[in-house]
């Protein structure tokens, strides 16, 4: 598909996720912007964008990913050099959103810092946000500028359909998870099944039921990202133990933190697919992981806003 671009349209790439933006880039049929990141010696960031970007559109890939409040500063930093050089619009694209898992107080005296993350960004100068997979869509309205919200299910859900697996149910491994997972079974047309987690009165262990059927089935475990893999892999333990055939996971990002593949690795999980909103390291490799990319969906959405197209086809 080829894009058109007005001569306005810029985009820039720093340091989280470069290999993304490249991909963006070529299916974009343009070049990234030429800016260069550095450190002083007590490590405060510098960056420098080394072309005009008077009166154009610009568009900074960023996911705020490990090392999250130095990948945060980066942008924070981008998008005020962008505002002083004079960019007419300065589009921030954040395929993982650092600090989306802090949306709420779940007890007294804690901060909600993905809303603080919010206002930095909008105070820094950004105009438009996009972004994949909210840990919670709510925090959409902790901004006040307008948000791209768009989703890994239907990626997710078209790899999951050409395997041509038969017998499958979709699995939600936490109560919070249970709108992605029936959203993907809406789509895969199949049976949505619960891991309910419950801890034991005065006692730290916790018990895992299963809602719904899941015996002598493919199952498929949906949610928003893995971190440690403790959730995930308990929940395949649980399956198994209930008599699932085969297990497997699609998340969107892969924080993937400590000993998490290793989990993963001696797990029952058959095949864990992910997308690229994070950079793997090479020691984060896996025979059980499979990447797919977000570039096209990403490039897609970047198109549409360019040429003010609607982007809501995006969502379905």
């Amino acid at each position: 598909m080829t894009y058109q671009l007005k001569p306005s349209f810029k985009m820039f790439s720093l340091n989280s996720n470069r290999k993304l933006a490249e991909e963006m880039a070529e299916l974009l049929g343009c070049k990234l912007g030429k800016c260069s990141v550095s450190q002083f010696s007590d490590g405060e960031i510098q960056i420098h964008i080394e072309e005009s970007v008077r009166g154009c559109e610009v568009f900074v890939v960023q996911s705020t990913s490990n090392p999250v409040n130095e990948t945060i500063l980066e942008l924070l930093i981008m998008i005020d050099a962008l505002k002083r050089a004079s960019a007419s619009q300065i589009n921030v694209v954040i395929p993982y959103f650092g600090y989306g898992r802090q949306d709420r107080k779940a007890r007294s005296r804690e901060p909600i810092t993905a809303k603080l993350v919010a206002n930095l960004l909008e105070k820094a100068g950004a105009n438009r946000v996009v972004t994949m997979d909210f840990h919670s869509t709510q925090a959409q309205g902790f901004f006040d500028i307008p948000v791209e919200h768009l989703i890994g299910v239907p990626i997710l859900a078209e790899y999951f359909e050409a395997k041509g697996l038969e017998d499958i149910v979709v699995v939600a491994p936490h109560n919070g998870s249970i709108g992605r997972a029936r959203k993907m079974a809406n789509l895969l047309h199949a049976p949505l099944a619960l891991i309910d987690k419950r801890k034991l009165e005065d006692s730290e262990a916790e018990t895992l039921d299963i809602v719904g059927n899941v015996e002598s089935k493919n199952a498929i475990i949906i949610d928003d990202l893995v971190d440690t893999g403790t959730t995930i892999t308990l929940a395949a333990k649980a399956l198994k133990e209930h008599g699932a055939n085969s297990i497997y996971v699609g998340l969107t990002h892969a924080v993937l933190t400590g000993d998490s593949i290793i989990k993963i690795e001696s797990s029952p999980i058959k095949e864990l697919v992910v997308t690229n909103t994070i950079h793997q390291p090479k020691e984060k490799d896996s025979k059980k992981v499979t990447t797919i990319s977000v570039a096209p969906l990403l490039v897609d959405a970047i198109d549409r806003i360019h040429n003010d197209k609607a982007v809501s086809p995006l969502f379905e």
